[in-house]
């Protein structure tokens, strides 16, 4: 059951190794971790975790406010803001922040859930 407040979670470093495959795909290079792979993170807890299978994007706002360091556990979450379960749909909060509690990027997803009975309360 969907509930507001409900959240999840995901910690992931990032390595020099990680930011060559990437490069490798994208022809993008740098130093810090790149835009999409924090992104990817929300895409991962919104399908795997919460609301789950079977949840479809309809839109992402995000601001990326500081870069990512490599080597350095970051931590990706997502939270509930509002449930429309006339609609199927739901409105989260993201957010990924360094150890030390700095900001690295926020914003929100509106997506829809998986038309199962019982998936909101």
């Amino acid at each position: 059951m969907l509930t507001v407040g409900q959240a999840a979670e995901i910690r992931r470093t990032y390595t020099q190794s990680d930011l060559a495959e990437f490069a490798a795909l994208s022809g993008s290079v740098g130093d810090t971790v790149p835009e999409p792979l924090i992104a990817a993170l929300f895409s991962y807890l919104l399908g795997v975790d919460l609301p789950g299978s079977g949840t479809n994007y309809l839109k992402q706002e995000l601001a990326f406010k500081a870069p990512a360091p490599l080597d350095t556990p970051l931590l990706a979450r997502v939270e509930i803001t509002r449930l429309r379960p006339e609609k199927h749909l739901v409105d989260l909060w993201a957010s990924c922040t360094a150890p030390d509690g700095t900001v690295l990027c926020e914003g929100r997803s509106l997506v829809k859930a998986k038309d199962v009975a019982g998936a909101f309360g």
